[in-house]
């Protein structure tokens, strides 16, 4: 029941942190994480967790891989093949003996082959720490289709390198041809055993269709089921259980790729489950690291035998050393042109490209598991020397990395003003596009027999809004002028509401008109709200409630619309929309004149709609349904929502662009209740 308790509490973390990010976005979502992790820890209960490296690399390490080389471009590993060999082999051999000699000289009490492996360790990147940044930084694009080849192949060849220090230290025997040799095996037998065993499973689930097994839960438990496998696979046969479900990620993305027409919604279903998965997995990858940091620092902080500051101080000069040696590696490899895999372009050999590769180095869970699997004694049965200053130093090192990336990386990554703003310009148009084409296919999958007059006029709608888009409109300003629009829509609903009540009291309208009127308003309010206000207008909302219940037993709408009704209800809508005409056009010659006016400029547009003689019955007819359109309408508006956080998650929008598209969705869906 304990650990129970504990998986729950982890997992209500990741949620939490989310939130956090929301609220302060120039935090990224894995120091959050740690932090989080970290704070449970101090809770008098003893709340804590063991590391297991073993259980945590192919829990976490092994799916999380094998996702990304299912996603990660196969074309741009090819075009990056030299770069990528150079960053995730000939870097980390580079850091092992270079960075563990320096270790060694600066710190003599740690062994040299204790030097290498901390080196060792410490020369994996971590490509989910990496796009974690990504999405709210802007990597080039070219930057991180390398950075994502460099995570999937140097975790393995780091663990390896590990390996072998490892080994060296505990036994005090080490060959350097027999590493090589058993690299090379361990390596390329791990691609091969991937390959096989993932070609084998998609075989498995050909046959399954074959035989009239279609049941989708089964095939997904598969393919859940198939990174575990690939990797406690290889590792039995003492291959790289890693390089295996990089391979087998690889695999499927091909099998993907020729079965995409034959099965398209098989794969939507899978694609949404594992967004779950690895939305948890990411999560916990990080709360599990801030769990550790405690204890591994207050191990060294309560030791006589060491000096805090010094230890840190150790911490921080490794970290400048694998930045510095990351940087030299990085320009002396693009500065060799077609033979190192470079580039002729200046723009990506420039200092900036140079520094923002070496930095973007993130260290990360991988490290401190492999620092966590140092045994506590060593062959002859002393202590293994300098086992708590090594994890400690691994531990204050993934730090370091992680807030030096988040911190120097979105300075770096600036451009100049006016290439800035065309390129925020063209990528938020082609949001735009992508999430309203989203939308219009979630129509046409929702269309049936039944449906298909509702179906039509909601296309039309999006198809009238396409029309109208204007890319350059929003850029005219900015994301404080967009709140101050918010703020004065809502303002207007106020006065709109304030006009309801006097009607209702004059007798104009009955209860049950102005309680259905104010019910829309209210959903409007909502949905017009951004996060930061959504809690006030909520507070507001109960308030209102319970003034109801206690003094004015408030009505509630439960009817359906009537021909009359719509009448009366236009007719509301035409006098609200002429009070908050009256009282905005006072506000014109002040400090939000420009948005003032705009407000006013769409309450016109309802008032010249809403003057147009109703329609009746031949509307409904070519419109159908109203709930149906409605319901439509709302698969829609939900489409575009999944196309944004799609677009975020996969790095193709910023964090602002994707906050903008929302607000665009979210005015779009404040005009369907309008017209409702």
């Amino acid at each position: 029941m304990e650990l129970f308790i504990m998986i729950l509490v982890l997992l209500a973390l990741i949620g939490v942190s989310n939130v956090i990010n929301r609220q302060l976005p120039s935090v990224p979502v894995p120091l959050i994480q740690i932090a989080l992790g970290s704070a449970i820890t101090f809770i008098p209960s003893g709340f804590h967790m063991e590391l297991e490296p073993e259980l945590f690399l192919v829990l976490f390490i092994a799916p999380l891989l094998y996702n990304d080389g299912k996603h990660t471009p196969r074309s741009e590993l090819w075009r990056l093949r030299a770069p990528i060999f150079l960053l995730a082999i000939g870097l980390v051999f580079a850091t092992v003996f270079m960075i563990g000699y320096a270790i060694h000289w600066m710190i003599p009490s740690i062994p040299l082959p204790v030097s290498f492996a901390l080196a060792a360790i410490l020369s994996p990147t971590d490509a989910v720490a990496v796009g974690a940044l990504a999405g709210r930084i802007g990597l080039p694009k070219s930057l991180m289709h390398l950075l994502e080849g460099e995570a999937l192949m140097n975790d393995a060849s780091g663990l390896v390198a590990f390996k072998f220090a490892l080994a060296a230290a505990v036994t005090g025997y080490f060959s350097l041809s027999e590493a090589s040799v058993s690299f090379l095996i361990i390596a390329i037998g791990g691609v091969i055993i991937g390959v096989i065993l993932a070609s084998l499973i998609t075989g498995l689930r050909f046959l399954l269709r074959r035989s009239g097994l279609e049941d989708e839960t089964l095939h997904m438990l598969i393919h859940i089921l198939t990174p575990f496998a690939l990797y406690l696979i290889a590792e039995e046969f003492g291959l790289s259980g890693i390089l295996a479900a990089v391979a087998g990620g690889v695999m499927h993305a091909v099998e993907r790729d020729k079965s995409n027409k034959a099965r398209p919604r098989t794969h939507e279903l899978s694609d949404n489950t594992w967004s779950v998965i690895l939305f948890l997995l990411n999560g916990l990858v990080f709360v599990l690291l801030g769990l550790q940091l405690p204890e591994v620092f207050r191990t060294i902080f309560k030791s006589p035998d060491f000096n805090n500051f010094q230890a840190i101080g150790y911490a921080l000069i490794i970290f400048i050393m694998l930045i510095v040696l990351r940087f030299l590696w990085t320009f002396a490899f693009s500065r060799g042109g077609k033979v190192f895999g470079g580039t002729k372009n200046k723009d990506e050999m420039s200092f900036k490209v140079l520094a923002m590769t070496a930095i973007s180095g993130v260290r990360g869970a991988v490290t401190l598991a492999g620092a966590f699997s140092i045994p506590l004694v060593i062959a002859n049965g002393d202590p293994f020397p300098e086992r708590s200053l090594v994890i400690f130093l691994a531990a204050v090192v993934i730090l370091l990395s992680l807030i030096t990336a988040s911190i120097v990386l979105p300075l770096l990554a600036k451009t100049d003003k006016g290439n800035a703003e065309a390129e925020l310009e063209e990528k938020e148009r082609q949001g735009q596009y992508k999430m309203m084409n989203a939308a219009i296919q979630a129509i046409n999958h929702a269309k049936n027999e039944e449906n298909e007059v509702e179906t039509e006029a909601v296309l039309r709608d999006y198809n009238r809004w396409i029309r109208q888009f204007h890319p350059r409109a929003r850029r005219q300003g900015n994301l404080r002028i967009h709140k101050k629009e918010a703020g004065l829509r809502i303002a207007a609903l106020e006065i709109e509401r304030e006009k309801t009540r006097e009607m209702l009291a004059s007798g104009d309208i009955t209860k049950e008109q102005a309680a259905l009127f104010l019910k829309a308003l209210e959903q409007i309010e909502l949905t017009l709200s951004r996060s930061t206000h959504l809690w006030v207008i909520i507070m507001k909302t109960v308030a209102r409630k319970i003034k109801g219940v206690f003094f004015k037993k408030e009505v509630k709408p439960t009817y359906k619309l009537s021909g009359f009704d719509r009448e009366v209800m236009r007719s509301i809508k035409l006098q609200t929309s002429s009070a908050v005409i009256e009282a905005l056009e006072k506000k014109k010659s002040g400090p939000n004149k420009n948005e003032v006016t705009d407000i006013v400029n769409h309450y016109h547009l309802i008032i010249e709609r809403l003057s147009k003689p109703f329609q009746g019955r031949h509307q409904d007819q070519s419109e159908g349904n109203e709930e149906v359109r409605r319901d439509l309408h709302w698969i829609a508006i939900q489409a575009e929502r999944d196309e944004v956080q799609r677009l975020y998650e996969r790095s193709e929008i910023s964090r602002d662009i994707a906050n903008e598209l929302r607000r665009i969705i979210r005015d779009r869906e404040a005009s369907i209740l309008e017209q409702e």
